[in-house]
């Protein structure tokens, strides 16, 4: 009976893993079994060249002949290596810096005597409740006005507020015995000493937990780098990909490519999220949120 009761677990995993298996299988097509039909499943005659051609020359056009993915945006340093070193800077900037923002927002909130700290911590929460898309067009007129577009600061000064990451570790620090802290304080340590010695230790679980969602949304950030980012440069792998699809998603013989790109795109987020697993986890076993 409880075989029986996984049944629909099952199915709803392989409706999950059935698209990215075939992305996976169709980075390593060729064009011809692409477009066959019925479709294969297994590559028959498995080829890199959607990631490398190497009979491509930029000299002599050929419909029947495209470049590889790396091949590709020769007017930009290092091709689509740049746009995945440009999201690889930002999503692991953004995840410190909010982190640690976050958790002096929460230590103050729950262990100093912060004057007007259950109004503050409301606020916080309320923010929440604004849908994020509001922000875009005052977001993008203070970051024009800094002349921030086509630049790493607008990327990830205006994503350094997590409303929620605050929240979830607040949660998490009010688990924290006060004694540890008024011990260190009597012992002379000062609060940002409490902060890093004390309390980031034992925050480790939920940061880690937190770490996977800022991760996740920064990898996966689309419409704001679409909007203040105009030069290819500068250009995340989302955004990237988003320009590959649309000027290639009609000609069968780049369907590859894209599917190259996209598996590319994946793996990093696929690879985290399993190295911390265990940490996600655990933070939110121990914390106030349990759903």
């Amino acid at each position: 009976m409880t075989r029986l009761l996984r049944i629909p677990l099952y199915l709803a995993a392989i409706t999950m893993l059935a698209p990215f298996y075939w992305m996976a299988t169709a980075a390593f097509k060729p064009v011809p079994e692409l477009t066959r039909n019925p479709p294969s499943f297994v590559p028959g005659d498995p080829t890199l060249d959607a990631f490398y051609e190497p009979a491509y020359d930029p000299a002599i056009r050929k419909d029947e002949i495209v470049p590889g993915l790396f091949q590709r945006w020769e007017d930009v340093p290092g091709g689509f290596l740049r746009f995945i070193g440009n999201s690889l800077l930002v999503a692991t900037t953004v995840t410190v810096l909010s982190l640690l923002i976050a958790a002096l927002a929460a230590y103050a909130l729950t262990k100093m005597d912060l004057p007007g700290r259950r109004v503050i911590f409301v606020v916080v929460v309320a923010s929440m409740m604004i849908p994020w898309q509001v922000t875009l067009v005052p977001n993008y007129l203070i970051v024009r006005n800094l002349e921030w577009l086509n630049t790493y600061q607008g990327y990830i000064v205006p994503a350094l507020a997590k409303a929620f990451v605050v929240f979830f570790l607040v949660q998490y620090m009010r688990a924290i015995p006060d004694d540890l802290v008024h011990a260190a304080r009597v012992d002379g340590a000062g609060e940002w000493r409490i902060w890093w010695r004390v309390v980031m230790p034992l925050m480790r679980p939920a940061l880690a937990a937190m770490a996977i969602f800022v991760v996740l949304a920064e990898w996966n950030n689309f419409l704001w780098p679409l909007i203040i980012v105009q030069d290819d440069t500068m250009a995340n792998v989302p955004v990237a990909l988003s320009r590959l699809n649309a000027s290639q998603a009609f000609n069968p013989q780049h369907m590859g490519v894209i599917m190259a790109a996209s598996l590319l795109t994946s793996l990093p987020t696929v690879i985290f999220f399993l190295a911390f697993q265990k940490h996600f986890t655990r933070g939110i076993a121990l914390s106030g949120i349990k759903g």
